[in-house]
């Protein structure tokens, strides 16, 4: 009689799949991808920029330098990405190496959409990459030869489709957010300060749809008011330490709390209902940086951070779009400060507060574990 283990252990194509690290889930393709493909971003495209910026207020040699920086991370953006996602999904490292060449393949067919263009071939070129991983005594030219290629015969087909359907989508959002600011702030704002708080990535999303402008901006106070509102409502339990961690890192440390108890979202969602068309309608305030800015919030202050960057040097996909660089005024600051920081801390807490005093948010709801 064959053990109950035995009796459930996989067989044939699932099998092999599962040796080879074959997974079609929503953990792996939805969310580990995702992640990944903003980290690829953020150590490249994202932090080039910033340096690129700091560039422009440093004199002689050296300014010239972070600005050459920021061209060579420009150039790199594409590969770092599906490196970043093959690395993710736990691709075997010729798989990974291989991708270098695919995502800036990907990157460059699929023009403004681009990122979005390799997160899909990417995910294409790891598949057939695992099928054939360490399953020949060639492997350090079997696995390269047909990631590469595969990943690349994909980026021909797809990536130019792919990036003109995200890059259409992402300049009717931001039309529509020009359209009607008051909406489409709500909505937006809302929307991403939720997804930026759920186990996936908030900035892979902007930058694949070119968030920038009055939609980038709305995406900043939503994100905003998730992190800053969070680490507000639950400094009672968490102190200086969740301060920090929450507001400066992720609102996702609080997912198991919020699956618990799902009326704890309650005082960021308001939060960013209000901040949202507050950025959108009073203030104007745009996301003239690198569209992966729109999504990233306070997280070490990236968002707020992309704001003033594009004040001064706006990123090429704000230039397509026909955003320009601006002179800041007082009102700018003013709007910056309210909307990321100001608002969402004070409109969160006493949200909660009122909360708490019902009865509805006890002591430790809140408590990272």
């Amino acid at each position: 009689m064959a053990a109950p283990d035995a009796a459930k252990k996989p067989t044939g194509l699932r099998a092999y799949f599962k040796e080879q690290n074959i997974e079609f889930s929503w953990n792996r393709i939805g969310i580990q991808a995702l992640g990944g493909m903003a980290h690829g971003l953020f150590a490249s495209l994202l932090i080039g920029t910033i340096l690129g910026t700091l560039g422009l207020f440093v004199p002689g040699p050296a300014g010239a330098f972070l600005q050459d920086i920021s061209t060579y991370t420009k150039a790199v953006q594409g590969a770092a990405m599906a490196m970043a996602i093959g690395y993710s999904v736990g691709a075997a490292p010729f798989i990974v190496y291989s991708l270098a060449t695919v995502g800036y393949s990907s990157n460059a067919l699929g023009g403004a959409g681009g990122p979005l263009a390799v997160y899909f071939v990417a995910l294409i070129a790891i598949f057939f990459g695992k099928l054939v991983s360490k399953r020949t005594p060639v492997d350090l030219i079997v696995t390269p030869a047909v990631t590469i290629v595969t990943g690349v015969l994909a980026a021909a087909v797809l990536a130019p489709p792919i990036g003109a359907g995200a890059n259409a989508l992402g300049s009717f959002i931001v039309w529509a957010t020009e359209q009607q600011p008051f909406f489409m702030g709500v909505l937006i704002s809302v929307a991403m300060g939720i997804i930026l708080t759920l186990p996936i990535s908030s900035a892979a999303i902007c930058a694949a749809f070119n968030l920038v402008g009055l939609a980038g901006g709305a995406a900043v106070a939503g994100c905003c008011a998730h992190m800053v509102g969070f680490a507000v409502c639950s400094y009672r339990e968490n102190r200086a330490g969740g301060l920090a961690s929450i507001g400066l890192g992720t609102s996702m440390l609080l997912m198991p709390n919020l699956l618990r108890k799902p009326k704890l979202w309650l005082p960021p969602v308001v939060a960013s209902a209000v901040t949202g068309p507050i950025a959108t309608c009073l203030f104007r305030l745009q996301m003239n940086g690198e569209p992966i800015s729109s999504g990233m919030g306070t997280c070490g202050l990236v968002g707020p951070i992309g704001v003033i960057t594009g004040w001064l040097s706006p990123s090429e996909t704000a230039l397509q779009a026909g955003l320009a660089a601006t002179a800041p005024g007082l009102l700018d600051w003013l709007g910056l400060l309210l909307v990321c920081f100001v608002l969402p801390a004070l409109l969160s807490w006493l949200i909660s507060e009122f909360m708490r005093r019902k009865g509805w948010i006890a002591l430790g709801d809140y408590k990272l574990v």
